[in-house]
């Protein structure tokens, strides 16, 4: 009897499109010719656990749409996304199941809430890590079941390198990489320690160093994005391991600059700062959430307690380390004086990049129980941080919340307060003296965005003046900050763009 033939399936890889958020980035980018500020990490990643001989086809909807011919060409739909994708989701679903598609979806969003999917033929959630391999195991033997799940966390050590050549890289502003999952803390509002845990794993620093290779010989020599939650959640081995390969990295390389996610405790180690900065970090997103004690008590955040933030924060980026910041407010423990005090502790901070969202409860946190337990949800969670929306009942009066956060974002995107606020940053921030990461002359991206920025911000913006002044200000006190202080009022603009269009 002659071998049976098997068909070779043609894979979609799915990355529903991202609303505009202050995340997004999506008015910036246009000023360097972008399309997207970060790559599908995850979807980059689970292509490369799948069988080698696989036909893959990526589609990022953030770049372009998902086209006939594609849907023609596939015989499954892998999709990922996170909750604030999830009305995005739901329209791809529809699409990949008109073209008669097998569906196979991951990624946080599905994981949470797998049971409003009715049209998903299998969910691989959790980590892929670990719930993947039985998944292709079973499809291959014909009896591939619905739901594949665990509540064991993977060996960071076996997650191979993503699948860089399935993207199309010239479009995305920053590339990002992965070192760590979970974190040591438990924010009673995150959802981090629920899906990865409170003990961090990490990579090993060869994986890293071998990624960072990969990328680089590649021709890539933008911003790479640590995604870790906390990047300095296990202290030890980020300064004993990875930061000295990176150091070591770098020494040869030019260009690349790091950026990351970490904990206000960053600040207390000076030692591990000055390596941060040796190794080419020049940007921290930090959770400040509140300069409110009681609320930070209350949400469980104690490691921002009885310390002194803004003093943290000038810390930081006295190392040449920018701070964005990210603040909450609707606790209970607020009332109508939180929006003062977050403005002018905004303002005082100097962090540029300040993102103000509303208290929300994500399924599956220690909030969203508490609040479950005395009737103070409501069933929709948009996970998305500028919509204006929350699914809690707040003490507050919803109105003075909602008018209140308006109010925030009204005062420190105005053009007069965020352009206040870069001038105090760059006057007392320290430019990083890594020779890899100065530029000897300008891109032909750098330039663009100088071009496009006199000409939108400069000559036809409301925020002229402040553009000028801010420009000439740097020229003669830092000019060696220009390019950041060109690309911090670029920010400034999207950030604005986003509030008008959503939010005021």
């Amino acid at each position: 009897m002659a071998a049976i033939q098997r068909h070779t399936p043609n894979v979609l890889l799915i990355y529903p499109e991202i609303p505009d958020t202050f995340w997004s980035f999506k008015h910036a980018l246009k000023f360097v010719g972008k399309k997207v500020s970060l790559p599908p990490l995850g979807l980059a990643t689970i292509a490369a656990m799948l069988p080698k001989d696989w036909n893959l086809r990526l589609v990022d909807l953030n770049i372009r749409g998902l086209s006939m011919e594609d849907l023609g060409w596939a015989d499954y739909a892998f999709i990922s996304a996170m909750t604030v994708q999830r009305e995005s989701s739901k329209k791809v679903i529809s699409k990949c199941l008109e073209a008669g598609l097998k569906i196979v979806a991951g990624g946080p969003l599905f994981t949470v809430e797998h049971e409003h999917f009715p049209g998903v033929d299998h969910f691989v959630l959790n980590e892929a890590e670990l719930t993947l391999p039985d998944f292709l195991k079973d499809l291959d033997q014909g009896r591939a079941r619905r739901i594949y799940s665990t509540d064991k966390y993977t060996d960071m050590g076996q997650t191979p390198i993503p699948r860089w050549d399935l993207l199309e890289l010239k479009h995305y502003a920053t590339m990002s990489l992965q070192y760590s999952r979970g974190c040591p803390f438990n924010c009673d509002f995150c959802n981090i320690t629920t899906l990865l845990g409170r003990t961090p794993r990490n990579k090993t620093a060869s994986q890293i160093i071998t990624e960072l290779d990969s990328l680089y010989v590649q021709g890539w020599r933008g911003g790479i994005f640590f995604v870790d939650d906390n990047l300095i959640g296990n202290k030890r081995r980020l300064k004993t391991e990875l930061l000295p390969a990176l150091i070591r990295w770098r020494k040869d390389k030019k260009g690349v600059p790091f950026g990351t996610e970490a904990s206000i405790n960053l600040a207390d180690d000076e030692e591990l700062l000055a390596m941060m900065a040796d190794a080419g970090f020049d940007t921290v997103f930090i959770g400040l959430e509140t300069p409110n004690e009681a609320s930070l008590a209350e949400c469980g955040k104690g490691q921002n307690i009885h310390r002194d933030l803004i003093r943290d924060v000038k810390r930081i980026q006295g190392y040449g380390i920018q701070v964005q910041g990210g603040f909450i407010v609707g606790f209970d423990s607020d009332d109508t004086g939180i929006f003062t005090s977050i403005v002018e502790f905004i303002q005082k901070s100097g962090i540029a990049t300040a993102m103000v969202g509303l208290l929300q409860a994500p399924p599956g946190t220690r909030l969203y129980s508490r609040l479950k337990q005395t009737g103070r949800l409501q069933e929709y969670f948009s996970g998305d941080n500028v919509d204006g929306t929350t699914n809690i009942l707040p003490v507050m009066n919803l109105d003075s919340l909602q008018n209140g956060y308006r109010e925030i974002l009204k005062n420190i995107y105005s053009p007069e307060a965020y352009y206040q606020r870069v001038k105090t940053f760059l006057r007392e921030y320290h430019l990083p003296n890594n020779k890899s990461l100065l530029r000897t002359r300008p891109t032909s991206e750098s330039l663009m965005a100088l071009i496009r920025s006199i000409i939108r911000l400069g000559i036809l913006g409301k925020e002229r003046f402040h553009y000028w002044k801010l420009f000439f200000w740097t020229l003669f006190k830092r000019p060696r900050a220009i390019p950041l202080a060109v690309t911090l009022a670029i920010y400034g603009y999207h950030f604005r763009r986003v509030c008008e269009l959503r939010v005021l």
